[in-house]
């Protein structure tokens, strides 16, 4: 039987969000604040992201934020500069597929229905799936600004799909699995250890779909 999968891009076709750590760990060691614990000073970054939104481009603008908010000494240009050098490094990364992607695109892409489902700065993310190299493997990309309940009526709609014959695929319980869950999709949930905290979130198997969990992208295989 032919199923739609969805697929997310960042952690679950790519490495992302290992490169954003190592930004914050470069930017806490830097601003080396006299009695916050790196942890709080995580958490103001954390609530700035919130606000600013998804991308590398706004990430650099909360670390430049929570950097304002936080330094012990005057703000100085040269200082502001290598706050934003620790963001603007990251769009610099070559793009590394996670093992067996490929491997795996090629043995589903001729039995089933892919489609690349990705959220964030359009430009951005067109540019890292244009470096993947894996768009001819599907349909159709949709890169949309949220993913939520809404977002995937609206995409069952678009694509002409049956719910429970639609699966997403991805790492994010917040934005990939519970929402596509709740809207009455299947769902299966690969971790990664790296996973954007702000992802983070129980994963709640509401509604009818069927939810698997599977520790990498190649068991994808042995499913579907």
């Amino acid at each position: 039987m032919q199923h739609h999968l969805l697929i997310d891009a960042d952690d679950t076709l790519w490495e992302n969000n290992i490169y954003y750590e190592q930004a914050i760990h470069a930017f806490i060691t830097f601003l080396n604040h006299s009695h916050l614990t790196p942890e709080e000073v995580r958490a103001v970054l954390d609530d700035v992201e919130r606000l600013m939104g998804y991308g590398s481009v706004n990430f650099t603008r909360s670390l430049v934020e929570t950097y304002s908010r936080l330094v012990e000494k005057d703000l100085r240009d040269e200082d502001l500069q290598q706050v934003r050098q620790f963001g603007e490094q990251i769009r610099s990364h070559p793009l590394q597929l996670i093992a067996g992607v490929k491997e795996t695109l090629d043995y589903l892409s001729p039995r089933h229905d892919l489609v690349l489902l990705t959220k964030g700065d359009v430009e951005e993310q067109r540019m890292k799936i244009e470096q993947s190299g894996i768009e001819s493997y599907f349909r159709e990309v949709l890169i949309v600004q949220e993913k939520d309940v809404v977002t995937y009526h609206h995409v069952v709609k678009k694509l002409l799909v049956d719910p429970q014959q639609t699966w997403m695929i991805g790492n994010s319980p917040r934005s990939d699995i519970n929402p596509a869950l709740a809207a009455g999709l299947n769902a299966v949930y690969i971790p990664h250890p790296h996973t954007w905290r702000l992802e983070h979130e129980e994963v709640q198997h509401s509604g009818e779909g069927r939810l698997l969990t599977l520790s990498a992208f190649t068991d994808l295989r042995t499913q579907f």
